[in-house]
Protein backbone atom coordinates (compact mmCIF):
# COMPACT_ATOMS: atom_id res chain seq x y z
CA UNK A 1 0.00 0.00 0.00
CA UNK A 2 0.83 3.42 -0.65
CA UNK A 3 0.46 5.97 2.12
CA UNK A 4 0.79 10.04 1.96
CA UNK A 5 0.97 12.21 4.32
CA UNK A 6 0.87 16.14 4.85
CA UNK A 7 0.64 18.42 7.60
CA UNK A 8 -1.61 21.52 6.65
CA UNK A 9 -2.54 25.14 8.73
CA UNK A 10 -0.87 26.31 11.59
CA UNK A 11 1.66 24.50 12.95
CA UNK A 12 1.23 22.16 16.29
CA UNK A 13 4.00 20.38 18.50
CA UNK A 14 3.57 16.94 18.07
CA UNK A 15 2.73 17.34 13.90
CA UNK A 16 6.51 15.43 14.02
CA UNK A 17 5.45 12.59 16.23
CA UNK A 18 2.80 11.62 14.26
CA UNK A 19 4.72 11.44 10.76
CA UNK A 20 7.52 9.41 12.54
CA UNK A 21 4.95 6.97 13.94
CA UNK A 22 3.30 6.81 10.48
CA UNK A 23 6.50 5.97 9.00
CA UNK A 24 7.54 3.62 11.21
CA UNK A 25 4.40 1.78 11.22
CA UNK A 26 4.06 2.15 7.61
CA UNK A 27 7.30 0.78 6.70
CA UNK A 28 6.93 -2.33 9.55
CA UNK A 29 3.45 -3.06 7.91
CA UNK A 30 5.89 -3.05 4.33
CA UNK A 31 3.61 -0.16 3.03
CA UNK A 32 5.63 2.85 0.82
CA UNK A 33 5.18 6.08 2.71
CA UNK A 34 5.42 9.45 0.91
CA UNK A 35 5.79 13.09 2.09
CA UNK A 36 3.89 15.68 0.66
CA UNK A 37 5.46 19.16 1.32
CA UNK A 38 4.08 22.29 2.76
CA UNK A 39 0.39 20.98 3.00
CA UNK A 40 -2.51 21.40 0.23
CA UNK A 41 0.13 23.68 -1.80
CA UNK A 42 2.40 20.89 -2.53
CA UNK A 43 -0.58 18.18 -3.35
CA UNK A 44 -1.60 20.68 -5.55
CA UNK A 45 1.69 21.22 -7.18
CA UNK A 46 2.43 17.25 -7.32
CA UNK A 47 5.03 17.38 -4.93
CA UNK A 48 5.84 14.40 -3.01
CA UNK A 49 9.38 11.94 -1.59
CA UNK A 50 9.44 9.27 -0.13
CA UNK A 51 10.29 9.00 3.39
CA UNK A 52 12.19 5.94 5.35
CA UNK A 53 13.95 5.64 8.84
CA UNK A 54 16.28 8.23 8.43
CA UNK A 55 14.24 10.73 7.47
CA UNK A 56 12.33 10.84 10.45
CA UNK A 57 15.31 9.54 13.28
CA UNK A 58 14.42 11.66 16.29
CA UNK A 59 12.17 14.37 14.91
CA UNK A 60 9.53 13.67 17.95
CA UNK A 61 11.01 16.10 20.12
CA UNK A 62 11.04 18.97 17.39
CA UNK A 63 8.53 21.43 17.13
CA UNK A 64 6.98 22.46 13.58
CA UNK A 65 6.37 20.24 11.27
CA UNK A 66 9.11 18.75 9.03
CA UNK A 67 7.29 18.46 5.98
CA UNK A 68 6.31 21.81 6.15
CA UNK A 69 3.03 23.70 6.25
CA UNK A 70 1.24 26.31 4.10
CA UNK A 71 -2.07 27.36 3.63
CA UNK A 72 -3.88 27.04 0.22
CA UNK A 73 -6.30 29.48 -1.02
CA UNK A 74 -6.65 27.82 -4.04
CA UNK A 75 -7.55 24.42 -2.62
CA UNK A 76 -10.62 25.90 -0.96
CA UNK A 77 -11.97 26.94 -4.61
CA UNK A 78 -13.70 24.09 -6.98
CA UNK A 79 -11.23 24.41 -9.30
CA UNK A 80 -8.10 23.55 -6.81
CA UNK A 81 -10.33 21.09 -5.21
CA UNK A 82 -10.47 19.33 -8.73
CA UNK A 83 -6.89 19.61 -9.22
CA UNK A 84 -5.98 18.20 -5.78
CA UNK A 85 -8.14 15.09 -6.59
CA UNK A 86 -6.10 14.96 -9.73
CA UNK A 87 -3.32 15.06 -8.11
CA UNK A 88 -4.31 12.35 -5.68
CA UNK A 89 -4.69 10.24 -8.72
CA UNK A 90 -1.55 10.72 -10.23
CA UNK A 91 0.11 9.88 -7.09
CA UNK A 92 -1.06 6.71 -7.02
CA UNK A 93 -1.92 6.76 -3.01
CA UNK A 94 -4.07 4.53 -2.34
CA UNK A 95 -4.60 6.54 1.40
CA UNK A 96 -4.11 10.09 2.75
CA UNK A 97 -3.37 11.43 5.80
CA UNK A 98 -3.70 14.77 6.67
CA UNK A 99 -2.51 16.45 9.66
CA UNK A 100 -4.52 19.50 11.06
CA UNK A 101 -6.79 21.68 12.24
CA UNK A 102 -10.63 22.79 11.28
CA UNK A 103 -9.38 23.76 7.57
CA UNK A 104 -7.18 21.14 7.17
CA UNK A 105 -9.55 18.59 7.88
CA UNK A 106 -12.44 19.88 6.23
CA UNK A 107 -10.55 20.06 3.18
CA UNK A 108 -9.63 16.64 4.51
CA UNK A 109 -13.19 15.34 4.28
CA UNK A 110 -13.70 16.87 0.67
CA UNK A 111 -11.46 14.90 -1.04
CA UNK A 112 -12.22 11.41 0.76
CA UNK A 113 -15.77 12.39 -0.66
CA UNK A 114 -14.59 11.88 -4.16
CA UNK A 115 -13.50 8.49 -3.55
CA UNK A 116 -10.21 8.71 -5.10
CA UNK A 117 -8.36 6.74 -2.49
CA UNK A 118 -8.87 6.41 1.65
CA UNK A 119 -8.42 9.70 3.04
CA UNK A 120 -7.76 9.94 7.30
CA UNK A 121 -7.59 12.98 9.02
CA UNK A 122 -5.78 13.83 12.50
CA UNK A 123 -6.49 16.66 14.57
CA UNK A 124 -3.32 18.86 15.31
CA UNK A 125 -4.45 22.49 16.36
CA UNK A 126 -3.04 24.34 19.80
CA UNK A 127 -6.92 25.79 19.65
CA UNK A 128 -8.48 22.75 20.73
CA UNK A 129 -11.23 24.05 18.88
CA UNK A 130 -12.02 20.32 16.70
CA UNK A 131 -14.77 19.24 16.76
CA UNK A 132 -15.28 15.29 18.67
CA UNK A 133 -11.67 15.87 19.92
CA UNK A 134 -11.04 16.16 23.71
CA UNK A 135 -7.57 17.21 23.34
CA UNK A 136 -5.46 17.81 19.92
CA UNK A 137 -2.05 17.66 19.01
CA UNK A 138 -0.25 20.68 20.12
CA UNK A 139 -2.34 22.16 23.14
CA UNK A 140 -0.76 20.65 25.73
CA UNK A 141 2.40 22.11 24.66
CA UNK A 142 0.43 25.32 23.69
CA UNK A 143 -1.05 25.57 27.63
CA UNK A 144 2.65 25.18 29.62
CA UNK A 145 4.37 27.61 27.35
CA UNK A 146 1.83 30.56 28.26
CA UNK A 147 1.63 29.34 32.34
CA UNK A 148 5.77 29.65 32.08
CA UNK A 149 4.96 32.88 30.33
CA UNK A 150 2.72 34.39 32.86
CA UNK A 151 4.36 32.68 35.65
CA UNK A 152 7.84 34.44 34.28
CA UNK A 153 5.37 37.98 34.31
CA UNK A 154 4.29 37.32 37.51
CA UNK A 155 7.51 36.77 39.22
CA UNK A 156 8.28 40.95 38.03
CA UNK A 157 4.97 41.77 38.49
CA UNK A 158 4.84 40.99 42.13
CA UNK A 159 8.40 42.61 42.02
CA UNK A 160 7.03 45.94 41.14
CA UNK A 161 3.59 45.75 42.34
CA UNK A 162 2.28 46.04 38.79
CA UNK A 163 -1.07 44.67 37.04
CA UNK A 164 -0.25 42.38 34.12
CA UNK A 165 -2.33 41.31 31.04
CA UNK A 166 -1.48 38.62 28.82
CA UNK A 167 -3.14 37.74 25.86
CA UNK A 168 -3.19 34.04 24.17
CA UNK A 169 -4.22 32.53 21.00
CA UNK A 170 -7.08 30.44 20.26
CA UNK A 171 -8.35 32.10 17.50
CA UNK A 172 -12.43 31.13 18.01
CA UNK A 173 -11.96 29.46 21.32
CA UNK A 174 -11.12 30.79 24.78
CA UNK A 175 -9.80 27.16 26.04
CA UNK A 176 -6.09 28.33 25.83
CA UNK A 177 -6.87 31.19 28.11
CA UNK A 178 -8.82 29.36 30.22
CA UNK A 179 -6.66 26.17 31.13
CA UNK A 180 -3.83 28.15 31.00
CA UNK A 181 -5.49 30.89 33.25
CA UNK A 182 -6.84 28.57 36.16
CA UNK A 183 -3.21 27.21 36.00
CA UNK A 184 -1.54 30.43 36.75
CA UNK A 185 -3.52 31.55 38.94
CA UNK A 186 -4.87 34.45 36.99
CA UNK A 187 -7.29 37.08 38.78
CA UNK A 188 -9.22 37.29 35.56
CA UNK A 189 -9.62 35.32 32.27
CA UNK A 190 -11.63 36.85 29.48
CA UNK A 191 -12.76 34.31 26.99
CA UNK A 192 -14.83 34.94 23.57
CA UNK A 193 -17.69 32.50 24.48
CA UNK A 194 -18.32 34.58 28.00
CA UNK A 195 -19.58 37.61 25.24
CA UNK A 196 -19.30 40.37 27.27
CA UNK A 197 -19.43 44.34 25.94
CA UNK A 198 -16.64 46.13 26.65
CA UNK A 199 -17.97 48.07 29.00
CA UNK A 200 -18.39 45.02 31.34
CA UNK A 201 -14.87 44.10 30.47
CA UNK A 202 -13.22 47.35 31.74
CA UNK A 203 -15.59 47.37 34.72
CA UNK A 204 -14.42 43.72 35.70
CA UNK A 205 -10.67 44.81 35.34
CA UNK A 206 -11.52 47.97 37.28
CA UNK A 207 -13.51 45.86 40.50
CA UNK A 208 -10.44 43.61 41.03
CA UNK A 209 -7.39 46.14 40.79
CA UNK A 210 -10.09 48.43 43.32
CA UNK A 211 -9.92 45.47 45.30
CA UNK A 212 -6.34 44.02 44.59
CA UNK A 213 -4.27 47.10 45.55
CA UNK A 214 -6.37 48.84 48.36
CA UNK A 215 -5.23 50.72 50.91
CA UNK A 216 -3.79 47.97 53.65
CA UNK A 217 -4.09 45.30 50.35
CA UNK A 218 -1.07 42.81 50.67
CA UNK A 219 -1.73 41.41 47.01
CA UNK A 220 1.46 42.29 44.95
CA UNK A 221 0.29 41.40 41.28
CA UNK A 222 -2.96 41.19 39.26
CA UNK A 223 -2.71 38.86 36.22
CA UNK A 224 -5.35 38.68 33.53
CA UNK A 225 -5.59 36.57 30.95
CA UNK A 226 -7.41 37.65 27.42
CA UNK A 227 -8.20 35.14 24.60
CA UNK A 228 -7.51 36.67 21.05
CA UNK A 229 -11.28 35.48 20.57
CA UNK A 230 -12.57 38.70 22.80
CA UNK A 231 -13.46 41.15 20.35
CA UNK A 232 -11.79 43.91 22.48
CA UNK A 233 -8.36 44.86 20.61
CA UNK A 234 -5.72 44.39 24.15
CA UNK A 235 -4.35 47.85 23.00
CA UNK A 236 -7.50 49.49 22.94
CA UNK A 237 -8.42 47.49 26.48
CA UNK A 238 -5.25 48.91 28.08
CA UNK A 239 -5.57 52.21 27.50
CA UNK A 240 -9.35 52.61 28.82
CA UNK A 241 -8.36 50.78 31.69
CA UNK A 242 -5.25 53.05 32.23
CA UNK A 243 -7.75 56.08 32.37
CA UNK A 244 -8.62 54.87 35.66
CA UNK A 245 -5.83 53.77 37.40
CA UNK A 246 -5.15 57.02 39.22
CA UNK A 247 -8.44 56.16 40.93
CA UNK A 248 -8.38 52.66 40.99
CA UNK A 249 -5.46 51.99 41.57
CA UNK A 250 -2.70 54.61 42.61
CA UNK A 251 0.80 54.60 41.82
CA UNK A 252 0.04 50.84 40.20
CA UNK A 253 0.98 50.44 36.39
CA UNK A 254 -0.73 47.98 33.87
CA UNK A 255 1.57 46.32 31.79
CA UNK A 256 0.44 43.89 28.70
CA UNK A 257 2.00 41.19 26.39
CA UNK A 258 0.36 39.25 23.68
CA UNK A 259 2.33 36.17 23.76
CA UNK A 260 1.53 35.42 19.66
CA UNK A 261 3.38 32.96 17.94
CA UNK A 262 5.32 32.00 20.83
CA UNK A 263 2.58 29.51 22.08
CA UNK A 264 3.15 27.84 18.61
CA UNK A 265 6.70 26.71 18.95
CA UNK A 266 8.80 25.01 21.15
CA UNK A 267 9.40 21.09 21.65
CA UNK A 268 6.46 19.21 22.25
CA UNK A 269 5.56 17.80 25.87
CA UNK A 270 5.64 14.12 26.80
CA UNK A 271 1.47 14.06 26.54
CA UNK A 272 1.50 15.67 22.94
CA UNK A 273 4.26 13.55 21.66
CA UNK A 274 1.91 10.80 23.41
CA UNK A 275 -1.19 11.84 21.68
CA UNK A 276 0.48 12.25 18.20
CA UNK A 277 1.57 8.46 18.19
CA UNK A 278 -1.43 6.72 19.35
CA UNK A 279 -3.34 9.01 16.77
CA UNK A 280 -0.80 7.98 14.18
CA UNK A 281 -0.37 4.83 14.74
CA UNK A 282 -4.25 4.27 14.64
CA UNK A 283 -4.23 6.01 11.52
CA UNK A 284 -1.58 3.87 10.00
Amino acid sequence: MRIGILTSGGDAPGMNAAIRTVVVTGLAENHEVVGIPNGYVGLLEGKSRSLDMTDVQGISGFGGTMLGTARSDKFREEEGLQLAIQRLGELKLDTLIVIGGNGSLTGAHKLARAGVCNVIGIPASIDNDIGHCGLSIGVDTAVNTIVEACDRISDTARSHRRAFLVEVMGRQCGFLAMRAGVAAEADIIFYGEEDLDEAAIIQRIRNVLQTSFAPGSSKQRVLIVKSESVDFPTYKLVQRVQQHLPVDAPGVELRTTILGHVVRGGRPSAMDRVIAQRLAYAAT
